[in-house]
């Protein structure tokens, strides 16, 4: 016979406040910010509401620790990414690589969802524009390891990054990859 399972056994874990912002962050991902919502969240973690208020306030503080938790990812990965120590030309290549190869389609609809909340929430504005000027400031600074000038390797940055989410955007049959490899190339061309 086997053993009988206690109630403290068979209770769920208590969740933290990541496990809340990991749901969160699966929410607005499938179904952008308006799924993320207290109820629905708490059913599919199996826990009820009371959980979520241990941790938050309200919904409002929630979007505010995925956004502070989204903005800290992204900026940490992009440190990563280029703290390689690979030449600065082979860096963007990975980068490249990395959203148009490999793309993380679950956080590519996580950093779009962000983005488009940003268009009318300013907290989500602000953590869209930290993630941008720490991207845009490391990039620009392997553009001028390639040697352009701080203005052309800023701007190129610029083009490597609406490149790389607009190529995300693109039919992958209109876009092939030859014909997305080619425009990385042009893209991180070093000066003539």
């Amino acid at each position: 016979m086997a053993p009988r399972k206690t109630a403290a056994a068979t209770r769920p874990q208590r969740l933290e406040a990541a496990d809340w912002i990991e749901a969160a962050q699966d929410a607005l991902a499938t179904g952008g910010v308006e799924a993320v919502r207290v109820e629905p969240l708490a059913k599919a973690l199996a826990v009820t509401k009371g959980s979520f208020y241990w941790h938050f306030a309200d919904r409002r503080a929630l979007l505010d620790a995925v956004l502070d938790t989204w903005a800290q990812g992204r900026i940490a990965a992009i440190r990563q990414q280029v703290a390689t120590g690979r030449e600065p030309e082979a860096t963007l290549r990975h980068l490249a690589e990395l959203y148009t190869r490999r793309a993380n389609l679950r956080g590519l609809s996580i950093e779009l969802a962000i983005r488009a909340l940003a268009r009318t929430d300013a907290a989500a504005a602000r953590a869209v524009r930290a993630v941008d000027l720490e991207r845009l400031k490391l990039v620009g600074t392997l553009f001028a390891g390639l040697g352009w000038p701080a203005t052309d390797a800023q701007a190129r940055a610029i083009l490597f990054y609406s490149f790389l989410f607009g190529e995300s955007l693109l039919d992958a049959r209109t876009v092939t990859a030859p014909a997305r490899d080619n425009a990385v190339r042009a893209l991180i061309a070093p000066p003539a």
